[in-house]
Formats: C-alpha cells, structure tokens, sequence
C-alpha cells in the first residue's frame, strides 16, 4: 500500500494569488502547503476537499479587530470572534489594546496571551499600546511578541487619552530602532471633542451630528501630524480605517517621498454612506471615524484598488445590542462587527465587475502579511507557506443577516438584508479546517500567535532623539 503523504488536498479549484490565478491541486501537510500542481503529480492524502467551480485563496488577515477580552466580554470574547473570523474566510486576526485593563504591561499583556491561546480559532496578533505609560516597556513587549503597536489620536472604546506629542515622539524614535510598525487611529482629539461639546451645549442629537463633530479636517490633521513624525524618526505607521477621500493626495505625496507608511479602509467607507443613515440605521452604523457622504465612496475605494491604500481592514467593533440603542444618539457605542462580512461583501464586488480576485488577495491577506513581517509565510499559497487557507465559492448566493452572525454578542450589521454573490465555504488554519459549508468546528485553542519578522530598522535624525538629548553635553550636530 501507497503509505499517505499529505493531511489534506484540495482538488479541482483554482488557485488565486495577487500575481495572478491558475488551476491547481494544492496539498497540505503539517500545517504547511508541501503541493501546488498539476492533479496528475498531487500526493494522496488522507481527507480530500473538492474544490471544482472554486476559488482557493490566502485567508484573509484582518489588522484591525477588537475581541473585547480581558474587560468587555459582554460584547465579544475570543472564542465568538474568532469563530466569526473563521465563519468569515479570516485565517489571522490582529487584535487592539484598548481591552481592560489595556495592553500597557507585561502582565496585561499576558492575561491577553492566557485568553486567545485558550480559545482561538484563528491565528492571531496582538498589538500593545503607544502612550506615555509605555514608552520604557516598548522593547520588552517587542521581546514578547507583539504585532506592532497602536496609537489612539481619536478617542475610542475605552476613553483612552491622546498621548502628549512629545511622547508620541518618542515612542516613535524608539520604534524606529525596533523597527515595529505602529497603527494609528488619526483624530484629532481636542478638535473632536471641542466640535462635540460645541453641539451638544446648543441642542444637537441627531445622526449627522456624529460626522459633524470628526469632520474631515479632523483626520487630516492628524494624518498630517503622523506622518510629519514618521518621517523625521523613521518609525513604520499604518493608517486604521482612512475614510476622507481628501487624505488620498497627502497619503500619495508621502510615500512617493518614502515616508514607511500603509494605509487601510474598510468595506463601511465605500458601501455605506452617511445620507442613508438615519433611525435605528444610523445608530447601528456610528463608528470612529464616522462614515461619510456618498461623494466620498468612489474615491476611497478607486484608492484601495490602486494601492494608494494598501490593504483592507474591518475595524470589527462589537458590541452588546443593549449599547446600541439608547435614546440620545451621542450615548450609542461606536462599532459594529464586521470580520465575518467583509469577505463576501468583496466578493459580491468581484461578481459585479468592481475589482478582481487578484486584487482582493492582495488588499486582504498578501499586503497586510508583507506589512506586518508575516510574508511569505502568510499571505501566499505557495510551497513553504503556512496552510492558511479560504475556499471560495464565487457564486454562492446569501442574504447578510445580523442573527446568523457568529459574534453571538453582537448580532446586529449595517448591512442588513444585504444580497450578497459569493462566499467562503471552507477556512483552513495551519492545514486544520475550521469552517465547512458554513459550520465552524470546534477549534478552540487551535489559533496561534503570530509575531513579527520586519526588515531591517532604518531610524533617521538618532542625534536629535529624545534618548540622546538627555546624554550630558549632547550636540545636535
């Protein structure tokens, strides 16, 4: 007898990278892909995946998700979503620091660590926090494994301050020599929150006063700032969740200078729009930043698909339904899940011609993995990779209902009702399915944590940073 040679082949689909597409069996052992060819050459294996009519694609990697655990649990835990994630084709989930207690310690960030391994599905990083009660613990957390970091310009979940610029700067100049990319949440705090006190003292309750208050010379101002820093320190930023379109030609203008900066939206800034939002609608909707006029749908997604915004992120944000319906509209939680729904929403704008599978691997799962110090090993299906792996089925039809969701705390979308043309049928994790036809398995536990491998550091102006000021005598020139 043949003795077996692979876990797991997934026969008859096509294989779609950001480089283009081919027909191919793609074969798994040891949670790595050892076989992508020709049926003829495939190993035998001991499960077999027919694939035939479908796509087979990196999962995706989402940067940019909040499980609420350690603190918030009444709004999600890491076993709801990340069996969202894997219900959605999301293979690797990259988590936000504002959980209670925050991520700004070791120990916090150990009680996080305790929780995903306990319970996740799906791979995941962690990022920790960038203020002024972290910046002599950057190093350390780096030691310990953490995605990157993130910086709350804009007030969020939590009601964690802005850090003082200075100590942005700092934090800056020492991630620069770390070489971690920091995510930032560009608003402009003070202008914000002036804006919303402003309206609130005269009377103002209603949907649009949300947008009103985080305008968009609020995020640009705070654009602005971000990459003012990083490009004086060196330090690699990402942009969470761009939604003005009057950033496109900034963002442009700074990385053909070379600024080490990426950038992400998510599917709320092009498919939703601010003049549809009213009601119950408007409320599930609220978010930071806000979602915009129409006018601004068409530029921010013509963007993604460019490149001008790398890649795609969810900003899932869930909450409990409890939070989300309260009489004035300024007490409603900002957020709503959304790491289940962004594949088959993109996949739904692949069916009608809007963007391409190539491109939608590339802004989902390759450019967050070369981003992030993950690529090759993610973001890739090619020999040697990890087996992170979503089977496609381009024209499956569905309806996104908020009660099908698997963030069980948080069952509610914006995109109610919403047809959608094509779906995940499979999520494969380090060669392990974790969702088939629709059911997501018991994994729990199953879930690694991902660090980083970035480039080598390239920090700029060391005589100027803060540590060496503070050296006696120091010159700056």
């Amino acid at each position: 007898m043949t003795e077996l040679y692979a876990d797991l082949l997934i026969t008859g689909g096509i294989v779609v990278n950001e480089t283009g597409r081919f027909t191919a069996d793609v074969a798994v052992k040891d949670g790595l892909v050892v076989f992508v060819g020709h049926p003829d050459f495939a190993p035998r294996a001991r499960r077999t995946m027919e694939a035939t009519g479908k796509f087979i694609i990196p999962g995706a990697i989402d940067v940019h998700t909040h499980i609420r655990e350690p603190g918030m649990t009444q709004k999600e835990d890491w076993t709801t979503g990340t069996r969202a994630a894997a219900a959605g084709g999301v293979t690797t989930i990259f988590d936000m620091p504002n959980t209670d207690p925050p991520v700004w310690s070791l120990d916090a960030l150990a009680i996080k660590q305790e929780a995903a391994a306990r319970q996740a599905h799906v791979n995941y990083g962690l990022y920790g926090l960038l203020d002024e009660r972290t910046l002599d613990i950057l190093p350390q957390l780096a030691e310990a494994g953490i995605i990157g970091t993130k910086l709350f310009y804009g007030n969020t979940t939590g009601n964690l301050p802005a850090p003082n610029d200075g100590a942005v700067l700092e934090g800056f100049e020492i991630l620069a020599e770390l070489g971690l990319r920091c995510s930032i949440h560009a608003e402009n705090s003070p202008m914000l929150f002036w804006r919303e006190n402003r309206m609130k003292a005269a009377g103002r309750d209603d949907a649009f006063a949300h947008l009103a208050a985080r305008a968009d010379i609020v995020a640009l101002e705070s654009l602005n700032r971000s990459i003012t820093l990083s490009e004086w320190t060196g330090a690699r930023i990402h942009i969470v969740h761009e939604s003005c379109m009057r950033s496109l030609p900034i963002i442009r203008d700074a990385k053909a200078r070379g600024v080490p900066m990426t950038v992400e939206t998510g599917p709320q800034y092009f498919l939703l729009a601010a003049e549809d939002l009213v009601g119950d609608k408007a409320r599930i909707a609220r978010l930071n930043p806000p979602i915009r006029e129409r006018a601004q749908q068409a530029p921010i997604l013509a963007a993604l698909l460019d490149g001008t915004i790398d890649m795609l992120g969810t900003d899932h944000a869930p909450h409990a339904m409890a939070e989300k319906q309260h009489a004035s509209f300024w007490d409603n939680a900002c957020g709503f899940p959304g790491v289940e729904t962004s594949m088959r929403l993109m996949l739904t704008l692949v069916h009608q011609g809007r963007t391409t599978m190539e491109q939608y691997v590339r802004m989902a799962s390759a450019a967050p993995a070369k981003a992030f110090g993950l690529y090759p090993r993610k973001g890739v299906i090619q020999p040697g990779a990890d087996a992170d792996i979503a089977v496609v089925d381009p024209a499956k039809e569905g309806v996104i209902r908020g009660a099908d969701l698997h963030s069980l705390r948080s069952r509610f979308t914006p995109y109610e009702g919403m047809e959608t043309v094509g779906m995940p049928v499979a999520t494969i994790v380090r060669g392990r399915i974790v969702m088939e036809g629709g059911t997501v398995a018991d994994a729990a536990g199953w879930g690694r944590m991902e660090r980083p491998q970035m480039p080598p550091p390239a920090p700029r102006n060391l005589a100027t940073t803060t540590k060496a000021i503070l050296r006696p005598g120091a010159q700056s020139w």
